[in-house]
């Protein structure tokens, strides 16, 4: 029985990773490793929770020592780190905390699979799992490859960046089996609704403001969350060791045609008149820093692994809302920030 550390199990694209391995690979342990921050709700997981290949840790990577100890007492044959602080805004207004948990924690992980694998590398691999945020900003052509130069704009990507070149170091100093994936924006069920499309499905619903930065202008590739684990899964199993490979979804949308998609599903499926949604659109400052486009070229990862993406947009939006208004109380529980009162009653540091 392999042992997989999954990093940030909790999270949103945590959660539907940690799913897919637990009921795709029932000869693996999975150990979910998540600090259940803000954005962590075990409330995702509830399907799996009692599943005999699964175990839950709550422990922050911060904790160097920690993490030795659970090197330790496991034998852990590979890491998939997803644990990180992501949300631009907040890297402006604190960005010290994205320092302390996405290049401190990442290089604990590093440090403990170097330490815990030097006389056992067969067979072991640490799989980083980045943004395309850390290549900048495009023009209106062109797209992200995996040469592109490295160009970060704000505290989060600057720190996503640092996190990718400690990985690679690792395996270039010291023979770290590694294998990093830059993504493009994930969306889908049990997003954390600070992230626009959550938001603005939760605003809609509620008939609440839709902040847009600037004038929407913004162009995004989206990507399906169950797209994006179905290529970790390939990446983690048949990637090249100290290879990179972007994943994006071939779905480049401006902020405020996007915005639209979704006011006139959210339209149709709460049975508003036509355009109503559209009146709740109310345009803010622009963010500092704010890059104009993002797109990618995974040609990589579709020629050497034939990944290629499930869902276009339109599909994936209509299956992404519906989500959402079937799972109320989900959403409500996040938003009102119920379930992290509920964390600090049931759950203390366990046994590591």
């Amino acid at each position: 029985m392999k042992t997989i550390l999954i990093t940030g199990g909790a999270g949103f694209i945590g959660s539907h990773l940690i799913r897919l391995f637990v009921n795709k690979y029932p000869n693996y342990k999975i150990i979910n490793l998540d600090k259940l921050t803000y954005a962590g709700n075990l409330a995702n997981l509830t399907d799996i929770e009692n599943a005999p290949n699964y175990e839950f840790v709550k422990r922050d990577i911060v904790d160097g020592d920690f993490i030795q100890r659970l090197f330790e007492k496991n034998t852990i044959d590979g890491v998939i780190h997803l644990a990180a602080e992501s949300h631009v805004d907040r890297s402006i207004s604190n960005p010290m905390e994205f320092i302390q948990t996405n290049i401190v924690g990442t290089v604990n992980l590093l440090n403990a699979a170097k330490h815990g694998w030097k006389d056992k590398i067969e067979g072991k691999l640490f799989y980083h799992i980045s943004t395309d945020e850390v290549y900048g900003s495009l023009g209106d052509t062109g797209f992200f490859t995996e040469t592109t130069a490295y160009d970060p704009h704000s505290p989060y990507s600057a720190s996503k960046a640092s996190s990718d070149h400690l990985v690679r170091s690792y395996h270039d100093t010291f023979g770290l089996p590694i294998v990093i994936s830059n993504c493009s924006n994930n969306y889908g069920g049990y997003q954390f609704p600070e992230k626009l499309i959550p938001l603005f499905i939760h605003n809609i619903k509620n008939n609440k403001p839709l902040p847009v930065y600037g004038k929407g202008e913004n162009v995004r590739d989206w990507l399906y969350v169950e797209d994006h684990t179905a290529a970790i899964d390939l990446i983690f199993h048949k990637g090249k060791k100290g290879e990179t490979y972007n994943i994006g979804g071939n779905n480049e949308w401006t902020n405020i045609d996007l915005i639209r998609v979704i006011c006139k599903t959210m339209d149709k499926k709460l049975d508003r008149k036509e355009g109503s949604s559209e009146q709740l659109i109310t345009f803010v400052k622009d963010r500092a820093g704010h890059d104009m486009r993002y797109a990618i070229d995974s040609s990589k990862l579709q020629n050497e692994l034939n990944w290629k993406p499930s869902l276009q947009f339109e599909e994936g939006i209509e299956k992404t809302i519906n989500w959402y208004l079937e799972n109320e109380d989900w959403l409500n529980n996040v938003t009102s920030g119920d379930y992290l009162k509920y964390y600090k009653e049931q759950y203390s540091e366990n046994r590591y």
